[in-house]
């Protein structure tokens, strides 16, 4: 595998008690890890093929957003949130129903009895990796309620080993982590949106390509 390559990811920002006192589920990436050792992130990681094969369904504004600029389909792009959030976490964004033929990397989510709700997603931002680290990701980030879960909002049992310290951060006290920048300037983002109380009319998209980390909006309009 080429690691120098920019790779589709996707990342999830899942929100609780958003109207009384915020937090944000985070855990802590291993020492030895190739890429951000050590950081408190969001659950997140690249796209597979088979996410592409999943059964979601997005609102017409998210689909719009992520189809901007982006030769990745926007579903295979929100499964693959839903399943690393699954997989790092244990938690389910889904909505129960009999799906009797998912793909490998599925199966466990599947089992639960429950397919992804896309329709509790809320694409929120999207940045590509500096030049020069070891690997490179075009990650889109996406928002979540807390009480669009179908799980114990507190049981991490089910999670996999990649994330440690899995825990509901404090948006007040998430700067006292040690956080990426790009980790910062997304909880500033969800701080003022929460703050508004409305969601912006556009998605911040932080390209850092070769020239210069350009910083664009992504506006997409769903067909009529």
């Amino acid at each position: 595998m080429d690691k120098t390559r920019i790779r589709d990811a996707a990342t999830i920002i899942v929100l609780r008690d958003a109207a009384t006192a915020p937090a944000v589920l985070m855990g802590q990436r291993g020492a030895t890890a190739a890429f951000m050792p050590g950081k408190f992130v969001f659950p997140g990681g690249a796209v597979d093929p088979v996410d592409g094969q999943v059964p979601v369904t997005l609102p017409a504004t998210e689909h719009a957003r992520l189809a901007q600029d982006s030769q990745r389909p926007p579903t295979a792009l929100a499964a693959a949130a839903i399943r690393e959030l699954w997989e790092e976490t244990g938690h389910i964004l889904g909505q129960r129903a009999y799906w009797p033929d998912p793909p490998k990397g599925w199966r466990g989510f599947a089992a639960s009895g429950h397919q992804p709700n896309g329709r509790a997603l809320q694409f929120f931002f999207r940045a590509i990796t500096p030049p020069g680290r070891p690997r490179r990701f075009d990650a889109r980030f996406f928002l979540a309620d807390a009480a669009a879960l179908r799980s114990d909002l507190d049981d991490f049992s089910r999670a996999e080993d990649e994330l440690a310290h899995l825990q509901w951060v404090p948006l007040a006290k998430a700067r006292e982590f040690d956080l990426p920048f790009i980790t910062q300037v997304v909880l500033a983002e969800l701080a003022a949106q929460i703050a508004s109380g409305e969601r912006a009319g556009s998605v911040p998209f932080f390209r850092n390509n070769e020239e210069a980390r350009l910083v664009s909006r992504l506006n997409g309009k769903p067909p009529l």
